[in-house]
């Protein structure tokens, strides 16, 4: 069975990895130690990336959940931060994103990514006008790792599992992925991507 499809997450493959610096300024922002502050920011992600909350919502139920007081003016800034933080773009990635395109696979995304960050990422974020298929949690209703998400996947791109290549930085990610029996792997780098590709007969 040959591949049809490759598929590429957006956070810290399409783009650069988030500095690990924002955390603690976020956390200094919001009046919070640092630990607790991280606890709470990827407690509520999930329900933030599906679409459940807005991000001012989001940014409430974390400074309720630490006991800090909702200002309005406080929040518009940690979201205004934490929504800076993804928007670098890894260069390396977009060029084999646009070889994959050339080598005439179907290139996709299959992102976890809530609204606000979408509506940024779909002007300013090119290569998404390039991308055949793009799948985003806020719009699905549905979050990697759950199984759901991949199979709407399979169904949109109408291909067997053994046809799709899918690259994603969170390991839980990817074994969700090949359990459906997507030739899933954990994104490394660029480089390490290519290597893959071409162990399955791929050629860029």
């Amino acid at each position: 069975m040959g591949i049809k499809a490759v598929i590429f997450d957006y956070g810290q493959v399409i783009s650069l990895p988030q500095d690990p610096s924002v955390i603690d300024r976020l956390a200094d922002l919001a009046g919070a130690e640092s630990g607790k502050f991280e606890e709470a920011l990827w407690g509520f992600r999930d329900e933030f990336d599906r679409g459940t909350y807005t991000a001012k919502q989001y940014y409430e139920k974390i400074l309720s959940s630490l006991g800090i007081a909702a200002d309005g003016k406080k929040i518009e800034a940690l979201v205004e931060r934490d929504l800076m933080s993804w928007r670098d773009i890894n260069s390396e990635t977009v060029a084999l994103m646009e070889d994959v395109k050339k080598a005439a696979l179907t290139l996709g995304v299959l992102s976890n990514m809530p609204h606000e960050f979408l509506a940024w990422a779909r002007k300013g974020v090119p290569v998404f006008s390039v991308s055949q298929v793009n799948l985003f949690s806020c719009e699905l209703n549905l979050v990697k790792p759950e199984k759901a998400i991949y199979e709407k996947l399979l169904s949109v791109l109408n291909m067997e599992a053994g046809e799709v290549v899918f690259f994603d930085d969170k390991e839980v990610n990817v074994t969700a992925a090949k359990d459906l029996g997507i030739k899933a792997f954990l994104w490394k780098e660029a480089g390490q991507a290519r290597g893959e590709l071409l162990s399955l007969g791929i050629s860029l």
